[in-house]
């Protein structure tokens, strides 16, 4: 699964959503997917790999978590090596730097799908008006430049106390 995912897909966000088509419903649920999200990207590092390491864990305990590293390493690895060894040719050329510049709303697009899909699920909408709330003052933070991190944590506390 995890060769398939960083084989179709080729950064962290993007990966996100295929991933969570393959693994939700077979290997965790989507609350347990929301939560390996919010998790990874609290703690330091590659929110991918983090994030492959949870659902290779809820796959298969420790020696999934093996495995989900494996499969989510070589196949950047090798395509990365293979794009700087390319890249050295086509430095500072148009074409290259448009090409790069055409990638950014369609990342932003697979973030908000995956955005989208997590909150019209059945988890999001047993939370109801405080998620909403939770939703907006989380917006608001971004807006205000608060690290992603302190956000996150942020959320949780407030869950923890309007969410009993």
């Amino acid at each position: 699964m995890f060769l398939k995912v960083n084989l179709l897909t080729t950064s962290g966000p993007s990966s996100v959503g295929l991933l969570y088509k393959e693994s939700v419903g077979t290997i965790m649920t989507e609350a347990q997917f929301i939560e390996a999200v919010g998790l990874s990207n609290v703690i330091p590092g590659s929110e991918a790999l983090k994030l492959a390491m949870f659902v290779g864990y809820a796959a298969d305990g420790f020696p999934g978590v093996i495995i989900s590293l494996i499969g989510a390493i070589l196949p950047p690895l090798v395509i990365m090596l293979t794009i700087v060894s390319a890249l050295g040719q086509f430095r500072g050329e148009v074409w290259m730097t448009k090409f790069i510049q055409g990638l950014s709303p369609s990342v932003g697009v697979l973030i908000a799908m995956v955005a989208y899909d997590m909150v019209r699920s059945d988890t999001s909408k047993a939370i109801g008006k405080k998620g909403i709330l939770i939703g907006v003052l989380t917006a608001i933070a971004l807006l205000l430049n608060t690290p992603s991190s302190l956000v996150l944590i942020g959320a949780g506390m407030i869950g923890v106390l309007l969410l009993r």
